[in-house]
């Protein structure tokens, strides 16, 4: 999957937070100073290039909305690291937090421990 420039997940965040939007509806959730309409208009239709965001067109305007969801964009860009950094092992990633003290094993067991539950819910 591709990268989003951090100009491109504002506009992802917005889209996932607040669904499907016409771009003058995403402006609204833009702190001041706002973007203009046609920087916003530009990121989108990008978005749409990358296959991010899909459109439907309602008379001359178009409501975009997001393809991919936000754990989904989540998931590949940690992939992405794991791969790249950690030789694909998770169980890499997880010791470089504990050896870099961000955290403990407490934690690492209480992490395990609800895996475990949620993994036993699902099955019930």
């Amino acid at each position: 999957m591709k990268k989003l420039t951090a100009k491109e997940e504002e506009i992802m965040n917005i889209l996932w937070a607040e669904g499907p939007l016409f771009i003058r509806e995403m402006l609204a959730f833009y702190p001041e100073p706002k973007p203009h309409y046609n920087t916003v208009a530009t990121l989108v239709k990008l978005l749409a290039e990358k296959g991010f965001v899909s459109y439907r067109a309602f008379g001359n305007t178009y409501r975009y909305e997001a393809k991919i969801t936000e754990n989904e964009y989540k998931g590949s860009a940690i992939g992405e690291i794991v791969a790249q950094y950690f030789d694909n092992s998770y169980t890499k990633v997880v010791s470089q937090f504990i050896e870099d003290e961000k955290m403990d094993l407490e934690e690492l067991k209480r992490l395990i421990a609800q895996i475990e539950q949620e993994k036993n819910d699902r099955k019930s």
